[in-house]
């Protein structure tokens, strides 16, 4: 088993999203608000994939369709960590929009 899937963070999203920021050159990086919201944007979908997912291996398992309990607790975890995640980028984007919406101009 890839312990990558473990954790909801798959080699292709590492690949997307992690190490390519890093090994761009620093006239590469485009850090304007669309592309921010694009990725934004991936992230909340790619959590509810992962909650589809494991909404669904519930329900093929109480159907008894999926004999293996270990496909289920992943899924579950897969979803669980991409929610609380999503849910930790989004106080911190409230936070830092209270913070700009109480600096005095």
């Amino acid at each position: 088993m890839d312990i990558a899937s473990l954790y909801s963070v798959s080699p292709d999203y590492l690949t997307q999203y992690g190490l390519n920021k890093y090994q761009q050159a620093p006239e590469e990086k485009n850090g304007d608000f669309g592309s921010i919201l694009d990725t934004a944007l991936n992230m909340i979908n790619e959590t509810n994939a992962y909650q589809n997912a494991a909404e669904s291996a519930e329900i093929q398992f109480a159907l008894g369709e999926a004999v293996s309990t270990h496909e289920l607790a992943v899924a579950q975890q897969k979803a669980n960590i991409a929610l609380q995640y999503t849910v930790a980028v989004r106080d911190k984007v409230l936070d830092a929009y209270k913070e700009i919406m109480n600096m005095s101009i």
